[in-house]
């Protein structure tokens, strides 16, 4: 499949990043309420994936479309999909061992992991401003998490740092894959091959469920597809560096959720480090942004 010439479309691309950081959020809630309620979390990552596939294979069929899922490119589908699935597990693991305020922060770091990611593997030169925004994000991380004196797991703190680390690895995936196929289409095959891998074990973990835990899964999965096509699409039109500021809207909303679900306020140690997280990836895109202009050196 040749390369397609995408039009850049800013405010849009600004606008479904938005929308996606709501629905995340949402989605991440309902992931930490399902958990507590008793269901495993394998079989929340099975339901989360599996259903995207009905549901966009009968839109398409119904719409006369299902050609708008073939692709050139499996091998590059299988790899996202090995990626994602990781990341899937790190960044719904987190919140479930965290709060969510807490755990949405360490989401945070993802620009973060990004220009390091970018100095080290694509040998790009990064600037004084970037460190020091590097430098300053992890400043917050230390003041939120306050090592060995903590309210903080340390081990749920590696999960959320870690899921933040493949995020960005992941949407420089989804960057590539967009030149060529649609967000559709990256969604629908990320969703058949992780449903085909969760449910070989799922016979290890499945159990019977309330109705009510039934419609949490159901939540999860319709969620988790809408996500995915808006996070997918936010990147087919706008450039990650200029997108990914709407991300830190979600923190308004896990802050809400942790309130009127969990009666929980984030601490002090939260309100000053996040700040400084937000701020450096504030920066970062803000510099990547003055960056890519032409004759920008």
């Amino acid at each position: 499949m040749s390369e397609q010439h995408v039009p850049q479309r800013p405010g849009f691309a600004l606008a479904l990043r938005l929308c996606a950081a709501f629905t995340l959020a949402t989605l991440v809630m309902l992931v930490k309420y399902t958990a507590e309620s008793g269901v495993h979390f394998g079989e929340i990552l099975f339901w989360r994936a599996s259903l995207t596939v009905p549901m966009l294979g009968l839109w398409l069929a119904a719409q006369g479309q299902l050609s708008r899922l073939r692709t050139n490119r499996m091998p590059a589908h299988i790899r996202r999909a090995v990626l994602g699935m990781i990341g899937m597990a790190l960044t719904f693991g987190a919140p479930i061992l965290l709060p969510l305020a807490e755990s949405t922060t360490l989401g945070f770091t993802t620009p973060i992991f990004a220009v390091i990611l970018s100095a080290l593997l694509l040998r790009e030169t990064v600037g004084p401003w970037r460190w020091g925004a590097v430098i300053a994000g992890f400043l917050g991380i230390l003041v939120i998490t306050q090592p060995g004196q903590s309210h903080m797991p340390m081990f749920g703190v590696i999960v959320g740092l870690s899921g933040a680390f493949m995020v960005a690895v992941i949407s420089i995936q989804l960057r590539d894959l967009g030149r060529t196929d649609e967000p559709i289409a990256i969604v629908f095959w990320f969703s058949a091959w992780s449903t085909a891998v969760f449910a070989l074990g799922l016979p290890f973990f499945i159990e019977a469920h309330s109705p009510k835990q039934w419609l949490l899964l159901l939540a999860i999965g319709a969620l988790g597809c809408v996500a995915q096509l808006l996070l997918t699409a936010s990147l087919r039109f706008g450039q990650v560096a200029s997108v990914i500021v709407m991300d830190y809207s979600s923190l308004i909303w896990a802050t809400l959720y942790g309130w009127m679900i969990w009666n929980r306020l984030p601490p002090t140690t939260t309100w000053l480090g996040a700040p400084l997280v937000i701020g450096a990836g504030a920066l970062i895109a803000w510099r990547e942004h003055r960056l890519s202009r032409p004759g920008t050196a």
